[in-house]
């Protein structure tokens, strides 16, 4: 059976998804079958893999460990749709939607199975897993039921590995606080403790290093210094709260009146946000989330992103009158699968997806586009041919990527179409079911050169950036900066 790391946190955000990713490539460089595995997740950035729907750091965690994704990595996965409920998914299939009391008094026990089983299956076939925490595991209000950190570390019988920010101060209160009020029988299997997103001189943390170490008998085996290695973020910790304005990918050197700001609403139910990160990373791209009621007299380009709720979305946004706005904006607009259902011309059998029971919503009508949900949902992994148009003028060849949603979309008019089958296009609007768009080049480079050109600024020659390789990134990170001898790693 394999050996399992349970790479745990002292919070939400400390880091955990990057030091698995991390773990993960290393031990797959050096030839150890090794899998990633988060029993519970919550997010509503997915990835669609031949099984179903599985979180995005499992996703990219697989991949780092060069296996197939699979269920087996993320099998029990929550998706919050607000007002307090989520989807629930298991091993990848969608069972439905609860409150938080309703799922753990009727699927408790399922997910729990589910995720055991899970786990047995990827222990059979390989070495090494890398197991992710979620959050805390120092929340005494879930440890009955923390399936992800508590019930993994049990049932995998898992060193753990305890994840700490220092970024957010207070990063030795946090260790000694979180292995106080972990379990006993958890305090026990805690391997060893590691500091993230460290500045400065390393020699200034020795002695509140020594002094936890003597209190506590835990060895920080690693001090890692504050480095991004384009992962996909998880969850919308990352994001500005709605209501505020935030902007990214300012740190290229490009000035201010060299570039261009693509306008993202932030809506209150986002989902797979993670589809702008590509552009955030181009030259002179600037991407802002700003407030539904924001406006776009500086914006060059807007993409509205997906919605783990598109009804409630849309009414949000035309409530502000984002509509309106959006109406008169002369820039390139792309609508990403909920965006792209939002800028239809109305949603039948909205009652389906939204928290009313309206049967039919207005949508922002830029595109000559129906939608009706059903209950069926369509999860799949996609291969398509690119044609260039509208936004993505200019653009060709083979895209890939990944489609998650409900409801179906029909012309209702003539457009062009970006794939076949799938979208429809005016000379400066577009909309697609397809995420991760951006992540491939060709459409990627159409809209940001057709941003530039419609902004009337002089687009960046070349990408400049040397991001490399995000998952050697992360494995650099552990290699350079983290002790496995104790994690009991050393001899992979």
């Amino acid at each position: 059976m394999a050996h399992t790391l349970l790479v745990a946190g002292t919070a939400s955000h400390v880091g955990k998804s990057t030091v698995a990713a991390g773990l993960c490539r290393y031990l797959a460089d050096r030839g150890v079958s090794v899998a990633p595995f988060k029993a519970q997740n919550m997010s509503n950035n997915a990835r669609a893999t031949p099984g179903g729907e599985v979180g995005v750091s499992q996703y990219v965690q697989a991949r780092a460990a060069g296996v197939a994704p699979s269920t087996d990595h993320n099998p029990v996965l929550l998706k919050p749709r607000g007002d307090g409920e989520s989807q629930l998914i298991l091993d990848g299939e969608a069972v439905g939607h609860f409150e938080a009391r309703g799922y753990y008094d009727e699927h408790w026990e399922d997910a729990l199975d589910t995720a055991r089983a899970a786990h047995d299956r990827l222990a059979r076939s390989h070495d090494v897993i890398v197991a992710e925490g979620a959050g805390s595991i120092a929340e005494i209000n879930l440890h009955d039921r923390d399936l992800a950190n508590v019930e993994t570390a049990r049932f995998a019988d898992a060193d753990v590995l305890l994840v700490a920010d220092i970024e957010r101060g207070g990063v030795f209160a946090s260790l000694v606080g979180t292995l106080e009020l972990v379990p006993d029988d958890i305090r026990d299997q805690v391997a060893g403790a590691v500091i993230t997103k460290f500045r400065g001189d390393r020699s200034l943390l020795a002695p509140g290093i020594d002094e936890f170490e003597d209190r506590t008998g835990v060895p920080v085996v690693g001090v890692i210094p504050y480095d991004d290695p384009g992962l996909p973020e998880e969850d919308s910790v990352a994001l500005p709260p709605v209501g505020e304005r935030s902007v990214v990918g300012a740190d290229d050197g490009v000035p201010d009146d060299g570039s261009v700001t693509v306008a993202v609403p932030r809506l209150p139910r986002i989902s797979n946000f993670t589809d702008l990160q590509p552009l955030a990373r181009e030259p002179g791209v600037r991407v802002a989330y700003v407030p539904p009621e924001a406006a776009l007299d500086d914006a060059d380009a807007v993409v509205l992103p997906g919605s783990k709720n598109t009804v409630d979305d849309l009414l949000a946004l035309t409530g502000a009158g984002f509509g309106d706005r959006l109406q008169s904006f002369d820039g390139p607009v792309v609508g990403l699968c909920g965006g792209y259902q939002m800028l239809g011309e109305e949603i039948t059998n909205a009652a389906i997806e939204g928290t009313g029971d309206a049967d039919r919503v207005e949508g922002l009508g830029l595109l000559p586009v129906t939608t009706e949900f059903s209950e069926s949902k369509t999860v799949e992994h996609v291969r398509r041919d690119l044609r260039g148009v509208g936004p993505l003028s200019g653009a060709s060849g083979t895209v890939e990527g990944y489609e998650i949603h409900m409801g179906d979309s029909t012309l209702t008019d003539e457009a062009a179409r970006p794939f076949d089958g799938d979208g429809a296009a005016t000379d400066s609007v577009l909309g697609t079911y397809l995420h991760d768009l951006f992540v491939n080049e060709s459409a990627r480079g159409a809209f940001v050169r057709n941003a530039f050109e419609s902004a009337g600024v002089n687009s960046p020659a070349a990408n400049e950036r040397d991001s490399g390789d995000p998952y050697e990134r992360a494995a650099g990170l552990v290699a350079d900066h983290v002790d496995l001898g104790p994690l009991g790693l050393a001899d992979w």
